[in-house]
């Protein structure tokens, strides 16, 4: 589970990087889809790969922090992730046209709606109006794909504990053995392939063990120079590199005095030495 916000475009681009390689296997074996490949492995005694569900709780905080990578990311994903046994689920309280983009809306067809304020937000979701008239407690219209019009549904209550059951029946097939990661499935300042995001901390020691210099430091050190902020998710936009990765660089301007560390209770930092950019007025 990745709850900050400036690891999640890491993240998607980690599972567009495993839908990458797994269409590289396919191809390797000439098969077509994630069943036909595990079918394969299965034969030849091998450890299949597994089905993956990536959901995305609240797109519009996405949207506002990087719209181009995020938009670029799902929509890639929408588009061919389902052949490798790679799934997304998109959800947000937020149904605009700023958020659930068209290039985002027709890569989904199919869609569920659940009470809104008005016509328009029905419209954005179902290209209907409609769930402006739901009554709330799971009320919902289904899209399905293959269907000329939604249908009214009743979604069911789970409780707290329901959730907590199907958490713990989830997590009993993690076992740590299967977190240990290998030299062959690093990709090169990625995440590696099988391992999950919550072992980022274990790999971040790894690959600063590996890396001792960055060669992006630099063009990192110039860039903040010259836009005249520091900020994690504008190296990961612009150097188009990971939340891991651009978050050392920027630990490495502060130990070497070029920013300051985080403002007390804020993730805010100072651009102690502008070297030869002239800083701004109210710098």
């Amino acid at each position: 589970v990745v709850t900050d916000l400036e690891r999640v475009v890491g993240a998607l681009q980690w599972v567009t990087r495993e839908m990458d390689m797994r269409y590289r296997k396919f191809s390797d074996l000439g098969v077509r889809n994630l069943a036909e490949y595990n079918a394969r492995r299965e034969a030849a005694g091998e450890k299949k790969l597994p089905y993956l569900v990536v959901v995305i709780d609240e797109l519009a905080d996405l949207m506002m922090l990087a719209p181009e990578e995020t938009e670029r990311s799902v929509t890639r994903l929408a588009q061919l992730a389902r052949a490798t046994g790679i799934h997304l689920v998109i959800a947000t309280q937020r149904p605009s046209v700023n958020v659930v983009t068209g290039l985002i809306k027709a890569n989904f067809p199919a869609r569920i709606a659940f009470a809104v304020a008005s016509g328009v937000d029905s419209r954005v979701i179902l290209d209907q109006p409609g769930a402006e008239r739901l009554l709330g407690q799971g009320d919902m219209l289904f899209q399905a794909p293959d269907a000329p019009a939604p249908v009214r549904l009743q979604g069911v209550y789970v409780s707290d504990e329901e959730i907590r059951r199907v958490v713990r029946y989830w997590r009993a097939f993690l076992r740590p053995q299967d977190l240990t990661p290998t030299a062959h499935d690093a990709p090169v300042g990625g995440l590696p392939a099988g391992i999950p995001l919550k072992q980022m901390a274990l790999l971040d020691e790894m690959e600063e063990a590996a890396n001792p210099g960055d060669p992006l430091y630099p063009e990192a050190v110039d860039l903040v120079r010259r836009q005249g902020r520091v900020s994690i998710s504008m190296l990961q936009r612009r150097l188009r590199i990971g939340y891991t990765r651009a978050a050392r660089l920027v630990e490495q301007m502060e130990e070497k005095g070029i920013v300051s560390a985080p403002l007390p209770g804020t993730t805010h930092r100072e651009i102690l030495d502008w070297g030869d950019a002239a800083p701004p007025v109210d710098a």
